[in-house]
């Protein structure tokens, strides 16, 4: 999953940042409200979190325009103020929840679990492909009864494809959503975790789910190759 953090205050981009990336999330962060809209228009984001202090613009009026430019992604605003007209106010400009600094990371990351797996955005708790199962909470793997140990990344990458399983997902896809701004397209980083998967997944000479689409990209199936 990616994120953009849109947070003035270093230290606690940094601390959000740091996070979000040791579980596995690819993390775009910016100080202002002009990078946060720029940002938001020009990459494909599965969750922003947005301050309400921005220089420049503020996160209401980010997230204004973020929802009337048709933008659906789920948004959580952050504000170290707690009156009641603020919390109004961001859900009224389009915010999807809102956290009070300071806070837990713990409750961050829950709150992001929650929107992510929101009915409305199609992201269940729990995926299956075939004899696969994915907990979206846990992130945990298990393939017929049997746990798969993964890296926080290839975690990530397991689940992007079970949540687009039966997509034929191209390499620049895979890396929008797995790895943040500082991929590199010329890098063969995506094809040696999608081989990391494979051993992973056949360990018990299971048949191989990840299929490879030349010129194309991969997919996660259970059909018949």
């Amino acid at each position: 999953m990616r994120v953009l953090i849109a947070e003035d205050d270093p230290g606690v981009q940094r601390f959000v940042a740091k996070g979000l990336k040791e579980q596995a999330y690819a993390v775009d962060a910016v100080a202002t409200g002009p990078e946060a809209l720029e940002q938001a228009e020009i990459n494909s984001y599965d969750l922003i979190i947005l301050d309400v202090m921005l220089p420049g613009l503020s996160g209401f009026e980010v997230c204004r325009r973020l929802r009337e430019s048709g933008l659906k992604i789920p948004v959580l605003m952050l504000t170290a103020r707690d009156a009641v007209e603020d919390r109004i106010a961001g859900l009224d400009h389009g915010a999807d929840d809102y956290l009070t600094k300071p806070f837990e990371f713990r409750e961050l990351l829950a709150r992001l679990r929650a929107l992510l797996r929101r009915p409305s955005e199609l992201k269940p708790a729990q995926l299956s492909v075939a004899n696969l199962t994915l907990d979206t909470a846990a992130q945990v793997a298990t393939r017929a009864g049997r746990h798969i140990s993964l890296t926080h990344k290839e975690y990530a990458l397991l689940e992007y494809l079970a949540r687009r399983a039966g997509d034929v997902v191209s390499r620049g896809d895979i890396a929008e959503h797995v790895w943040d701004e500082h991929y590199d397209p010329l890098s063969n980083v995506v094809d040696v975790y999608i081989q990391r998967l494979r051993r992973k997944l056949e360990a018990a000479g299971q048949e191989s789910l990840i299929r490879t689409r030349r010129g194309e990209g991969y997919q996660l199936t259970g059909d018949p190759a």
